[in-house]
């Protein structure tokens, strides 16, 4: 997840920048908390952060002050169901390479689905938050079976408790998740499935290289 959005989106790409503040902000948070038990680690690490401005160093600048903004209602909901759906796929391929399939996720109208709804707006994408979660290289979001499954498909079903504001909403959902080995060939930049021929980039990777040429 990490690799791909910095290594693989554009440098200026929102998705590349958001993981670069998460990085950040989580490595704030650690140097602080180890601070009081390891303050010489703590300070040396501190002025080697080159983002930072001033050099009051960390005993200086306070204790962890993480923004409420860092809080949206369902985000942890959702990340939770995700990473329950993304351990039965990983489970039903038992070992292979996850960039081989593509994954069906099937859950019925609800709230479950909303929230997974949030991670991935489009049916099918390559590169939504669902899909970068599930680590496959493409990721379809369903309220029913496709017509077109086999009677002897490989149909893994879990289920998945939401609780919300301290338990004021609680639903218990149900899913279905379907791994298929993907026809696609696999990108020479990305390394996912999703080109058309392995020689040429996907499409995702041949937008971002267009785009930093622009920018040279």
């Amino acid at each position: 997840l990490l690799s791909c959005r910095l290594y693989c989106e554009e440098a200026k790409d929102p998705k590349r920048r958001s993981c670069q503040t998460v990085l950040a902000e989580a490595l704030d948070i650690v140097v602080r908390s180890f601070a009081p038990i390891l303050p010489h680690l703590a300070e040396e690490v501190y002025q080697y952060i080159p983002y930072k401005q001033d050099s009051e160093g960390v005993f200086r600048t306070g204790w962890i002050n993480a923004s409420s903004a860092w809080k949206k209602p369902g985000i942890e909901e959702a990340i939770e169901g995700a990473c329950a759906m993304r351990d039965s796929f990983l489970g039903s391929i038992s070992g292979k390479n996850a960039l081989e399939y593509e994954v069906i996720i099937v859950i019925e109208p609800g709230l479950l689905f909303e929230l997974m709804e949030a991670l991935q707006a489009e049916e099918t994408s390559s590169v939504s938050q669902l899909n970068e979660i599930m680590m496959a290289s493409q990721t379809t979001l369903l309220s029913e079976l496709p017509k077109e499954t086999p009677s002897d498909a490989n149909i893994i079903k879990g289920t998945f408790l939401i609780n919300l504001e301290g338990g004021d909403i609680c639903e218990q959902s149900s899913y279905k998740v379907i791994a298929r080995p993907i026809a696609k060939a696999k990108c020479p930049r990305c390394r996912r499935y999703t080109a058309e021929s392995s020689s040429t980039p996907c499409p995702r990777c041949l937008q971002v290289l267009a785009a930093g040429k622009g920018s040279t």
